[in-house]
């Protein structure tokens, strides 16, 4: 676990609830800044989809229609100064993109993001993160175990390392799964898939939300932590199990070494105190 020298642990109970910034209102940052209007704090939102505006609006979000792109466009550059404006916390939740020269310029479109951030006073980061940043070793991966490697996502670091400090967070996650997102799709029907007896990473979007709303309402600032559900069933187990419920032909997978990191989440549940909601992936795949 990275962590500060000296814990800042603030409750929220006895002061007014801090206006948040909602970076990313897609699949994880809609449903999250909508548990954060329900928890009562003011909150702003972004979106690349005009469309979407409405729907924000409708659930209590301030919207903002933002596109961030390794070049500002002067338009884009004013809305994200405006949009930080009198923010106390921005929860940053925008994932590199998987296009040619996308995750390269990740580290770039945040650094956009953190003088912004800066320039507008906000108080706090909080940075969804992915395990992505832990090499593809067998053996159990705890905080500290990130690391530039070819087999590891080594723009995630570089993005990370813009907000690593005593007054933000980072929290990555595992594998994401929950409504919309169901894992049965991912490897339907492909055939000789590697290393079936390696342990999967996941976690459902219920948890990844509860997980937020503790960190930000404990005022957990200065930490680096991993999210992802306890068990770790093998790709086999897994795979085979979310393809069936979908009724689609289940992956087969070849023989060999089974390889594959284990992602532990010790760290965030004992500072948390938050209890997973799916903790058994397996059984979580039926509230996908």
């Amino acid at each position: 676990m990275t962590q500060p020298a000296t814990p800042a642990i603030l409750s929220n109970a006895t002061a007014a609830l801090p206006t948040v910034a909602v970076l990313g209102c897609g699949w994880l940052g809609l449903p999250l800044a909508r548990a954060l209007v329900a928890a009562g704090y003011p909150v702003r939102g972004t979106t690349t989809t005009p469309s979407q505006l409405l729907t924000l609006h409708d659930a209590g979000i301030q919207p903002f229609l933002l596109r961030l792109t390794p070049t500002l466009s002067l338009t884009d550059a004013d809305t994200l100064t405006v949009l930080l404006q009198g923010v106390e916390v921005l929860l940053l939740n925008v994932p590199p993109g998987r296009g040619p020269g996308q995750p390269e310029a990740y580290p770039i479109l945040l650094g956009q993001v953190a003088k912004a951030a800066a320039a507008a006073g906000v108080a706090h980061v909080l940075l969804v993160s992915s395990t992505g940043v832990y090499p593809d070793q067998a053996r159990i991966m705890h905080e500290d175990d990130a690391q530039a490697s070819p087999d590891a996502e080594s723009h995630l670091l570089r993005g990370e390392a813009l907000f690593q400090g005593p007054d933000n967070t980072v929290v990555r996650m595992a594998g994401l799964m929950g409504p919309g997102r169901q894992p049965g799709r991912f490897l339907a029907g492909r055939t000789g898939v590697a290393h079936g007896e390696a342990p999967v990473n996941m976690v459902h979007l219920h948890d990844c939300i509860g997980l937020l709303l503790k960190v930000l309402e404990l005022g957990l600032w200065g930490y680096t932590l991993n999210g992802c559900a306890a068990t770790h069933p093998s790709r086999r187990t897994f795979f085979t199990a979310a393809a069936s419920q979908l009724g689609l032909t289940p992956p087969t997978f070849a023989e060999g070494a089974s390889g594959g990191k284990q992602i532990d989440s010790t760290a965030i549940r004992h500072l948390t105190q938050y209890r997973f909601r799916h903790d058994d992936v397996v059984a979580a795949l039926s509230f996908c």
